[in-house]
């Protein structure tokens, strides 16, 4: 498996990897015993990170962290130690299927909302949509994130009796990511997890991808900014991110 060097943002880790060196240790981890994870931080993870020592340890401790939002590339060029390019979960995830696809491993879907009297689940759309554009893909199972505490030990039974090899989870950071580890001992064919938010709605279509022009400038936040204004608060978490990273860079 290959190795990759991490640097520390505002005392967080990430790997200093492009797509095609995160696959190289993705690859790695699905050829291993155990289930690692996999996380995808932006600024605002990293931001919680720091007040959120569970979710600090967890990112410590994962297999992969790999560079997903703008401000991380910003941040790591402040600090001396620039990242080549970002990773975006969405993108990641769709390397991970191609991979999956190729070598005839099996996804568990689980998240995003439930179905209804309109449409089935936004997994299973998502799993629908997937087997399009990978037909040899094999889904284990889908579940939607509306799920109980208490229902956690039949979750976990079920996404084992999938036989799945690879967890796609996407509950909302960090609940996505808290339960790949928490109960990454208790998965027996699970390989590796990966927490993607809002991804599997994308696949589903039932949320829209920011337009290339924004992905290519790294803008995606502006677009669901204008999107949903409503994610002010979060939104906010970026110029605060910044003004930490050069505050710690000066001292």
């Amino acid at each position: 498996m290959e190795d990759s060097k991490r640097i520390r943002i505002l005392d967080v880790p990430v790997d200093m990897v492009n797509n095609q060196q995160a696959m190289e240790i993705f690859k790695g981890l699905m050829d291993k015993p155990g289930c690692d994870l996999i996380v995808t931080p932006n600024s605002e993870i990293i931001m919680n990170a720091t007040k959120d020592q569970e979710l600090k340890m967890l990112i410590e401790e994962a297999g992969l962290i790999i560079p997903d939002g703008i401000g991380l590339v910003y941040a790591s060029k402040i600090i001396g130690l620039p990242l080549n390019e970002r990773v975006t979960g969405v993108d990641f995830l769709s390397s991970i299927l191609e991979y999956l696809d190729k070598n005839g491993k099996s996804i568990y879907l689980l998240g995003s909302k439930p179905a209804n009297e309109e449409r089935p689940s936004v997994a299973e759309l998502a799993g629908e949509n997937m087997l399009i554009k990978y037909p040899n893909l094999k889904i284990a199972g889908t579940h939607d994130g509306y799920f109980k505490k208490h229902e956690e030990a039949d979750l976990v039974k079920e996404i084992n009796e999938s036989g799945a090899d690879f967890l796609c989870a996407a509950l909302g950071a960090p609940k996505q990511e808290k339960f790949i580890y928490e109960h990454r001992n208790e998965f027996i064919n699970i390989r590796a997890g990966i927490g993607v938010g809002g991804s599997l709605d994308v696949w589903a279509g039932t949320v829209k991808r920011a337009p290339k022009f924004y992905q290519e400038h790294g803008l995606e936040w502006l677009y669901r900014f204008i999107q949903e204004p409503s994610r002010y608060k979060r939104m906010a978490q970026l110029p605060l991110f910044m003004v930490k990273v050069i505050a710690k860079g000066k001292k």
